[in-house]
This record gives structure tokens, sequence and C-alpha cells, in this order.
């Protein structure tokens, strides 16, 4: 398929090469019949003037009103055909730039698409595939009263995952249409606090940490979106730093323009290329292939976290960590909430 768009791409590109060459042959032939056309007439004007006795000589000739206006009038002509020209070629490259930009986007949905349909085969089947063997394995074995429960406990985080997307693919559908932030006066601090408590039960494996510089202000926002954007984000930031990962959230006030509450959530995973930091918030979009990618996702998560923190007029941004990894920042304005 790729090599069947660069044949494409480029038998389009030899097209529009032979078109431009074309239109110069032709503008360079109509601007010498152009000349040719005025030394004729100018001729055959000297001739007719010479004969009527108006002029003796080319000096005369060249200095008369007839020859003048005739020389105006052709020299109109050819800035009309250089004009032309320009019009043309000016048309024919932003066609042609119009055109590719939108076959871009068109691969690119395609592809995005692709990638969807992948991810969304992949995280459905495998929960149910995980539910459905632990209820085979109960119905046809006897089991000690531990290994059982172990099995139930999987097969609930199994279903808690399957909830999880199906609430991610029902949200990210409302924030199209339907979604209003329901603000509240929100204590920031006690919020993180318990949503990295849950997580440390959730990844025994991985670290959370929260620090707060100064007292925090309480912020009017959407309890159960900035819910979703802090889970997301730290859920993200351990994904994609394999075993054992950590996740950083920091909360301090900023001062930048109007007074502003900043969170910063720092891994020290594998980091986001530069070219892919503006699209990762786009819906359904992750970084890499889906046929050889390994994060479980369906590239909903920063969707969901850019159209939240949009809804609360705030701005979320990607750079790097240092030595490695990702840092996410939110401005949350606090001022005419």
């Amino acid at each position: 398929m790729e090599k069947q768009n660069i044949r494409i791409r480029l038998l389009s590109y030899l097209v529009i090469a032979y078109m431009i060459l074309a239109f110069f042959w032709w503008s360079i032939l109509l601007f010498n019949k152009n000349r040719d056309a005025f030394r004729a007439k100018s001729q055959l004007m000297k001739i007719e003037m010479i004969e009527h006795g108006e002029i003796n000589d080319n000096a005369q000739f060249l200095k008369s009103a007839q020859y003048t206006s005739l020389s105006k009038h052709y020299t109109r002509q050819e800035w009309m055909i250089v004009g032309e020209a320009i019009v043309f070629v000016i048309s024919l490259v932003l066609g042609v730039y119009f055109i590719n930009r939108g076959y871009n986007k068109e691969m690119i949905a395609s592809q995005q698409s692709r990638n969807f349909l992948l991810s969304i085969t992949h995280e459905l089947k495998s929960p149910i595939a995980s539910i459905r063997l632990v209820l085979e394995t109960l119905l046809k074995r006897e089991l000690p009263r531990e290994k059982t429960n172990q099995l139930q406990v999987n097969a609930l985080k199994e279903t808690e995952r399957l909830n999880t997307l199906v609430n991610n693919l029902l949200f990210s559908a409302k924030l199209e249409s339907t979604y209003h932030a329901n603000k509240e006066p929100l204590d920031l601090h006690e919020l993180l606090e318990e949503i990295i408590t849950k997580l440390n039960d959730k990844y025994p494996d991985a670290t959370f940490t929260f620090k707060q510089e100064g007292e925090m202000p309480y912020f009017q926002g959407d309890k159960m979106g900035m819910i979703s954007v802090a889970l997301n984000l730290l859920e993200n930031a351990v994904k994609y730093s394999g075993n054992g990962g950590k996740a950083n959230i920091e909360a301090h006030l900023s001062m930048q323009g109007d007074e502003q509450i900043k969170l910063e959530i720092k891994d020290q995973g594998v980091g986001i290329p530069e070219k892919e930091k503006k699209q990762i918030f786009r819906k359904f979009y992750r970084v890499g292939n889906e046929d050889t990618r390994t994060a479980k996702g369906t590239g909903l998560g920063l969707y969901i976290v850019d159209q939240i923190i949009r809804a609360h007029s705030g701005q979320i941004s990607v750079h790097d960590n240092v030595p490695k990894g990702s840092v996410f920042e939110i401005l949350l304005p606090i001022a005419g909430n």
C-alpha cells in the first residue's frame, strides 16, 4: 500500500512538472508571436506613414504618436501574458498544495482508523478471553479457596478494564456533543492524594508521588473530569515507563499573566518524539505503529484529557523530562471560573 501511494505521488508530480513546463513553453511562444505581430504591424504602419508623407525617416516614426500608441498596446499584451503565466503557476501550486494536504489528511485519518480498529479489537478480546478462561476454570475444576479468590480478583480486574474502555469510548463521543463541565469548588490537593492512593493499590510495583508548593486555592472545576485527567496522565506515565515505573505530580501557583494553577506530571519513561508532540492529543492517535506497539491503549486518553482541559479554559503541553521521559504541563485559570 505504501509503495503504491509513493508511485501515485511520483506520477502526479511528473504530470504537474509536465504541465508547468508545457505552460512555460506556450507562454514563450505566445510572447514571441506577440513581438512578431508588433514588428509586422509597426513596419506596415511605417510604410503607410512614409507613403502619406507624414514622416521622412525612422527617427520621426519612433517619435510619432501612432507608434507610441501601438507600442503601449503591445507592451500591455506582454504584461498580460506574463501576468497570466504567474497566476496560472500560483494557482497550480496552490491547487497541488491543497490537494496534497487533503490527501495527507485522508491518509492520516485512514491510518488512525486502522490503528483504532486494531487496538480496540485487542483491548476487547484480551479481557474477554481472560474472563472466559477464569469462568471455564471455575466451572470445570474444584480449586482451593485461595486459588479461586485469586482468579475472581483477576476477573474483576479485567472487568474493570473493560468498563474503563467502554466509559472512555462513551466519554469521547460525549465530549464532541453534549459534554458540559459541572463546576464545583475542588480541593485539588485532596483530590490528587485520593487518586494516588487508589493508583498505589492498583499498581503496587509503580511509585507515585505528589508535591505541592505553598497553599492552593479551591478550583472551580468538574470533579469527574479532573479525576479523568489525573488518572489518564498518571496511568500513561506508568504504562510507558515499564516495570516499576515512577510518576511524579507537582502543583503550585503560576503567575504567567493571570493567576493560574500549574500541574506537572513527570515520568521517566521512553519519552515522546518531537515531531509527535503536537499529534498526541488528537483522537485515536498513538505514538508508533499498532502492529509493533506493545503498550495497551486506544488513543483516547490524551484526547479526553485535552478536551476536558479546554472545557475548563486551560492549556496542556508536553515537554522532555531530564534525564529521560516526559513532562505534561497543565495550566488552569483560577479567576473567572
